[in-house]
């Protein structure tokens, strides 16, 4: 019987610098891949290695076998001996395997539940098997199954809505003030990782340009270079203040950057227009008094960390939903693999009527004389007929007991009385 075997690593069971040594070969999918195309305990097979989690996926008819190769594989890719690496991984079969797969890409297993990369992640895994001819009619359809899974999540439930990161909780605030981000004007005051972050996302939400002022000139053009963007030094704030839409700052000041006098005196030259504050900065960056001017909003930290907070309640709420979708597709995927299981007898079944069909219709025409290529398909179509009718009943009697225990039985006395094993 055909088992699916998943066995590997993630950021909840090993620690960074153990994922890190698996991950440091480039080549190590493609080494993965072709390890498990030449065991023989191994019919299919998939490898997945991304930052926070190493998985090996396969199906095989001796699950004993295929874990020991597996191990031994993952062993040898991280240049560790196997029972050092055993500590830290994971072995799931059959249905709790099939339950993982669709909890990874439906981002369930992830370190930030609802984040949307790990799906592609995975399309790119199935992608190099399928190109290394290593996935095939179960894994195909597995993959397909959870694809299809987290699609459902993200359309049926929210678990993807509610920011969970400080960096796309400042540009949620921004989305609610501007609704539409586009066009608008960013400045970045200090070029902190953190800044970078959210700044990425703001470009991803179709800003029009993004200036950056930095105490080091250098810096501000480097990472003014990777958003296409300008480059200005810290005293040309105040003209760039009369042009921004967006503020995000995050130096290592010890006083405030931008202070109470120093935006009032741009908001005429503004023309009344809305100035929207990101302070990422401890200490903070802009003097709190700057909320209080008309138009002008100002988030500090702590505020993001609140809706950062509120927003994982919110995930976690959804994730409810989200687990009980993965449970249906758990069970239609567990009740399609049963199926295969009556599949030989019933491929042996139809052979073997097929054959005594073709033996008597050549017997026959010796007794029916020359006949036409039009009455030949007629006693073709005849003969075909009489036999997939005969058959039809103990295929669908099979096919209905693909799921019940009494299978095995079943499928014993077709091929007794079909003779299907002589």
């Amino acid at each position: 019987m055909i088992r699916i075997l998943n066995i590997g690593m993630n950021h909840k069971t090993a620690p960074v610098e153990v994922r890190e040594c698996m991950a440091r070969d480039p080549d190590s999918v493609v080494r993965a891949l072709h390890a498990m195309r030449e065991d023989p305990a191994v019919r299919e097979g998939l490898f997945l290695s991304t930052c926070n989690r190493i998985e090996a996926l396969c199906t095989t008819e001796s699950s004993d076998k295929a874990r020991e190769h597996i191990v031994s594989l993952l062993a040898g890719l991280g240049g560790m001996e196997p029972e050092n690496l055993a500590r830290h991984i994971y072995a799931l079969e059959g249905p709790e395997a099939v339950r993982h797969v669709f909890n990874v890409a439906s981002s369930l297993d992830s370190m930030v539940v609802g984040e949307p990369q790990i799906l592609g992640q995975i399309k790119d895994a199935y992608y190099e098997a399928t190109r290394e001819k290593t996935s095939g009619v179960i894994l195909n359809r597995l993959m397909h199954r959870a694809f299809h899974a987290a699609k459902r999540i993200r359309t049926e439930t929210g678990i993807s809505d509610a920011a969970v990161s400080i960096s796309y909780s400042a540009v949620e605030l921004a989305r609610k003030i501007f609704y539409d981000l586009k066009g608008k004007k960013v400045l970045l005051i200090g070029a902190g990782e953190m800044a970078e972050l959210a700044a990425r996302h703001l470009m991803a939400q179709g800003v029009e340009e993004i200036t950056v002022a930095n105490r080091t000139l250098e810096r501000a053009v480097q990472v003014a270079e990777m958003f296409s963007g300008r480059a200005v030094s810290m005293e040309e704030i105040d003209l760039e203040l009369l042009r921004a839409d967006i503020v995000i700052t995050s130096t290592a000041a010890a006083g405030y950057v931008i202070t109470h006098s120093r935006v009032k005196g741009c908001i005429k030259k503004r023309k009344n227009r809305p100035l929207f504050f990101i302070d990422i900065a401890v200490p903070r960056d802009v003097e709190p008094r700057v909320n209080d001017l008309g138009n002008i909003y100002v988030y500090d930290i702590d505020d993001l960390k609140g809706i950062v907070r509120i927003n994982r309640a919110q995930r976690e709420a959804e994730a409810v939903k989200a687990e009980r979708i993965v449970e249906e597709e758990v069970i239609r995927f567990e009740r399609w693999l049963k199926t295969l299981d009556v599949v030989p007898t019933i491929v042996s079944l139809k052979e073997k009527v097929e054959e005594i069909r073709n033996a008597e219709i050549r017997r026959s025409l010796g007794a029916l004389g020359p006949l036409s290529q039009e009455q030949m398909r007629a006693v073709d179509v005849l003969t075909s007929s009489i036999a997939e009718k005969i058959i039809h009943d103990p295929i669908v009697t099979l096919r209905k007991k693909a799921e019940r225990p009494s299978r095995d039985q079943f499928l014993d006395i077709a091929r007794v009385l079909f003779n299907l094993d002589d």
